[in-house]
Parts: C-alpha cells; structure tokens; sequence
C-alpha cells in the first residue's frame, strides 16, 4: 500500500553541473526536492518507485544508470550503459542526492527498500496511467512513490513554448490539487489540453492519482510553486 508520495519536476537545470553560473538560481527548488525525497526515506518503504513520462512505457531495475549529455555536460547517474529517459535520470540523481554522496549507487533508497524506476508514456490515456499507480501502490506492503513531473511550458515569453493564455491558469489549479491531495482534478486531467500547453507531467501525476484514489493521503503539502524559466515547477508531499 501506498504509505507516501513526493512530486518533483525534472529539468536537466535542477543539476548544478547543467547549470553553471546560473545554478543559484534553483537552490529553492532543489531544497524543496531534498525535503520532499527526505520524508519519502523517513516513510521506511519496503519499496521506492520513481515514476516518470518518457517517450515508451518502460520498467528498470534499481540499479539503472541515465546521463544529461544530450543537456550538456555528461553528468551520470549509476553505472553501465545509460538507459533512464529524462525525468527518471533527474529522479535518480535527486534521490541519490537525498540519500548522501557517501551511500553509493547501490538499488537500494534506505536500509530494507528495494528501488525500481517505472516510465510512462507521455501519451498514455488517463485510465493507463491510473491502472499503472494502482498496480505500483500494490506492490509492496509499504510502498513510496516519487513522481517526476512537469507543469506547463508555455507560461510566459520565455518559455520553451511561447505564452500561451490558459497555462497559468492550468497550472494553478494543478498546484491546488496537489497541495490539497486531489486525486480528482489529476485523473481528469485532459491529454489534448495537457499536449497544448506542453505539460509534460500529465501522464506521471494521473499515475500518482491512480495510486491514491482509493485512499488519499491524510496530509498533501505543496512545497514549491513557481516558473523560473516559465515552465510550472511543483514540489509536493503527501503522507498516509
């Protein structure tokens, strides 16, 4: 059963490395990230599964190894041939990063927790995504979902998809929902509208929506809300 969530985005600049000179610019963001990861460890899953949207629908052990070299430098995650698309690459380092430089690379997120990585399509229908959260949250008796999603990139002029008017409004009501635990709003969230505004977390959150609609969580805390680049960042945490 489902005993904890976080929800982080996945931009290659959450990396100081990609980053560069402007990687202060984030710094918000990424303690945001480390506290949310933080309460995901002090859960004691038996199970840790990062989730995120890819191109195709793919499994991966804990022990998978993803690189931002098409983002710049070759900043790797793991070991042997690089295989994490994107937002579970930047998953993975975040929860590496949570957990110490000092713990290893190992397949394991704390003492006794398994790790595994679970992509799903950007375009998977709403019921995929929810029978997909619904099947992770079975499978183990304590399990913890961290959830790599975007808002949308069309929020202002510099954003990777131009200003488009409904963005800002769009991500509002999605920074609602998840600081309130509303599994509703996300498993209604529509893949046309979401394809729009270039919001690339629809898939991941409506897995997150599936995983919980049956019960959901007793305390949701939005943790950040903000578009540094205008692309909608959310961290949030949900506890059971």
């Amino acid at each position: 059963m489902l005993v904890a969530a976080a929800v982080c985005p996945h931009p290659p600049l959450l990396v100081p490395e990609v980053a560069g000179a402007a990687a202060p610019e984030l710094d918000d963001l990424r303690a945001a990230c480390a506290a949310a990861i933080g309460s995901l460890l002090d859960a004691r899953p038996d199970v840790l599964i990062v989730t995120g949207g890819a191109q195709t629908a793919a499994s991966f052990p804990g022990a998978a190894a993803g690189t931002l070299r098409p983002w710049g430098p070759d900043v790797r995650v793991g070991t042997g041939d690089p295989v994490l698309p994107l937002s579970l690459t930047i998953g993975r380092w975040l929860l590496d990063r949570a957990r110490g430089a000092d713990h290893g690379a190992g397949d394991t997120a704390h003492e006794g927790a398994a790790v595994r990585f679970e992509a799903v399509a950007f375009d998977a229908p709403p019921a995929e995504c929810a029978a997909l959260g619904h099947r992770l949250a079975e499978a183990a008796r304590r399990v913890a979902l961290l959830v790599m999603g975007d808002g949308s990139a069309r929020r202002t002029e510099k954003a990777p998809g131009y200003v488009h008017p409904r963005a800002v409004p769009y991500d509002e009501a999605l920074a609602a929902a998840l600081a309130s635990g509303d599994t509703g709003h996300l498993l209604g969230l529509d893949p046309g509208e979401a394809r729009e505004l270039w919001a690339a977390g629809r898939a991941a959150f409506q897995v997150l929506a599936g995983a919980a609609r049956e019960t959901p969580p007793a305390d949701a805390r939005l943790l950040y809300d903000g578009a540094p680049y205008g692309v909608g960042y959310f961290v949030a945490r949900w506890t059971w």
